[in-house]
């Protein structure tokens, strides 16, 4: 069994991992997800929109093509192995994880208007609710609101409106649940994360560079895992500020941090991280959207590395 990660837990970075098949690629692996068997899979932006492997990086399978998706942004895993799929046509797939559907919320291409708090507009991310299975979506790129949904998509409340103030957003990027109780919302243009009842009360926030995705642990392990994004681009080349993976208790008190000072390509460091998933080992898995951060920026443009585990080896 996991316990919570401590300021000596030592991870290091799997390299190599996984192991794609010729000539499958992700082009960007934007979400990545954990099952209840430790299967992986990445939501991503290539020509193989779902891609799952093992826990060793074994390809397991494939399915959907690119007219299924149009810009894919985040993957969720519930208690049953369901995938929930916030994708950037506005719209939130419920899968099964053979990719068979089950339910469409929001209309393809028919965003709700910007910022008027109704779903949906480039919707960013789903939590699941323990118990109930009610469901929690970041709304998101144009709109700035948490959507909460029972579990046949029956929207139940909304919550949220542009600002700096607590209970308001720039950026509602990703959340999770914390407990039974709270949602935890990665408010990534405030530079933090907040915390909400379920039924969207302010409780507290934390201040966190640009914090674009978080999970909670598994099992006993109490951790909160929250991937930073890139610096803005003025702030390039600057050390420690974003591309890593900060972990948590439950109270939001910073345990521990991994990931190089200086972002790149190389196995310790990060480029821009965009979701997060940690399986019952506690290893760690980070995609990141590299390509639009760097690889659509080099001469000529080039797939860079844009999924990356970090094993739990002490502690």
């Amino acid at each position: 069994m996991v316990t919570p990660a401590t300021a000596d837990t030592i991870y290091e970075p799997v390299v190599g991992w996984p192991l794609i098949p010729h000539p499958m690629s992700f082009h960007e692996a934007t979400s990545v997800a954990v099952d209840s068997q430790d299967r992986v899979y990445i939501f991503n932006r290539g020509a193989w929109p779902m891609m799952v492997f093992d826990k060793g990086g074994q390809f397991i399978n494939t399915w959907g093509t690119r007219e299924d998706f149009g810009r894919p942004h985040s993957v969720t895993v519930d208690s049953e192995d369901n995938l929930y799929l916030a994708d950037g046509n506005h719209t939130v797939h419920k899968r099964t994880q053979t990719g068979e559907p089950i339910f469409i919320l929001g209309e393809r291409d028919n965003p709700a208007p910007a910022h008027s708090g109704k779903p949906f507009n480039s919707p960013t991310d789903v939590a699941i609710h323990p118990a109930t299975g009610d469901l929690f979506v970041s709304d998101g790129y144009h709109n700035s609101a948490v959507h909460r949904f029972d579990p046949s998509g029956r929207h139940i409340m909304s919550w949220g409106e542009p600002g700096t103030a607590p209970g308001q957003f720039s950026l509602p990027h990703n959340l999770c649940m914390l407990g039974d109780d709270r949602v935890l919302v990665c408010d990534r243009e405030n530079f933090r994360l907040q915390v909400f009842t379920t039924d969207g009360e302010f409780v507290s926030q934390v201040i966190c560079h640009r914090a674009q995705a978080a999970t909670a642990g598994k099992g006993e392990d109490t951790n909160i895992y929250v991937a930073q994004g890139r610096p803005p681009v003025l702030m390039e080349g600057v050390p420690r500020l974003g591309r890593r993976v900060v972990i948590y208790n439950r109270d939001l008190q910073q345990v521990l941090q991994i990931g190089n000072d200086m972002g790149g390509e190389g196995p310790d460091q990060f480029i821009s991280p965009h979701s997060i998933a940690v399986d019952s080992e506690g290893s760690i898995y980070v995609a990141e959207v590299s390509y639009t951060a760097h690889g659509s920026r080099l001469d000529p443009p080039r797939e860079v590395i844009s999924l990356r585990k970090w094993q739990r080896v002490h502690g």
